[in-house]
């Protein structure tokens, strides 16, 4: 007997209309991903205008759904997915801690609204610093930690295997690389784990191109601020997130690195850290723990001192 399919519309909202914003709902509107994409965000007049522009793309991109700018939360009730890209960006000079304490007290503000009209819905954190954001968003909704996950891993691993394909020539497409741990500087680009159609990228590449790719990866986002001078990178992290909200919304069961809480796993607890995790329907399925090597152990501890400082500075 033919199973019958679920066709309830699916709604993805997204908390506020700057770049990465702006860019996470270009993204679904170009995949499709849910019939009613909200896009919200204080500022009088600029999500409704946003939205508005993005509606009159569809004939081009062939999306039929619904597309919503709004300053009001009362629109994005009942959203299956949301994406939070609200709070300060970064500007040259700045860390991600410089951002906390300011991101902190909006974050708290913005999931305060949420839960109000979608108590059931998958949070997803793009607000930096994330690790500290989503632990925020985490304790602040009371939702179950397989609810609410932040974008680090997938946004850093997609730099890594970039910077992998650059160095080869090779489509990037074919490269597999995982990043681990807090979305910073103390990062952990897994060298071991990095190939090229299943070869190893330690067989392909000299161990100095190798670190400098790492120290790349790890820098990736404060390359980008210090071209764009005034601004962050907004097009790579708004697909990041919508590939993570895809599979959500589409129980895809795809396997992404995510800042998930861990009880236990890889010897950590308590925190939110960048860890290979299945993503379906109910938000994080499950976490893939697998053995770390010494060195890949402790690089990971550096990545818990980083997210447990900031975690403290947010005073939760």
């Amino acid at each position: 007997m033919a199973m019958k399919k679920n066709n309830r519309k699916k709604k993805l909202s997204i908390i506020g209309a700057g770049a990465v914003g702006t860019a996470a709902a270009q993204w679904a509107v170009c995949r499709s991903i849910a019939d009613t994409i909200v896009l919200l965000d204080v500022v009088a007049g600029l999500p409704h205008g946003k939205a508005l522009d993005l509606f009159q793309t569809s004939p081009l991109y062939g999306y039929a759904g619904n597309i919503v700018g709004t300053d009001d939360y009362a629109d994005t009730a009942q959203s299956d997915v949301i994406i939070i890209t609200a709070g300060l960006a970064r500007k040259p000079g700045m860390s991600r801690d410089d951002l906390l304490e300011k991101n902190v007290r909006i974050i708290r503000e913005v999931t305060e609204e949420i839960v109000k009209y979608s108590p059931d819905a998958c949070l997803v954190v793009v607000t930096n610093p994330i690790d500290a954001m989503v632990y925020t968003v985490f304790k602040v909704s009371g939702f179950p930690k397989h609810q609410v996950v932040g974008m680090a891993g997938v946004l850093d691993s997609a730099r890594y295997r970039a910077f992998i394909a650059q160095a080869l020539a090779v489509a990037p497409s074919d490269v597999t690389a995982l990043v681990m741990g807090v979305h910073g500087d103390h990062m952990l680009p897994l060298v071991r784990l990095a190939s090229v159609g299943g070869v190893p990228i330690e067989e392909l590449l000299s161990k100095d191109e190798i670190e400098n790719i790492v120290g790349r990866t790890q820098h990736g986002g404060a390359e980008i601020v210090q071209h764009l001078k005034t601004g962050s990178a907004f097009s790579a992290p708004g697909l990041a997130a919508v590939e993570m909200a895809q599979s959500i919304l589409k129980d895809e069961k795809r396997v992404v690195p995510c800042a998930a809480y861990l009880e236990g796993e890889f010897g950590i607890n308590g925190v939110f850290l960048g860890v290979p995790v299945v993503l379906g329907k109910n938000g994080v399925e499950r976490i893939l723990e697998f053995p770390l090597a010494p060195d890949e152990q402790e690089a990971l501890q550096k990545s818990v001192e980083a997210v447990k400082k900031q975690v403290s500075a947010t005073g939760l």
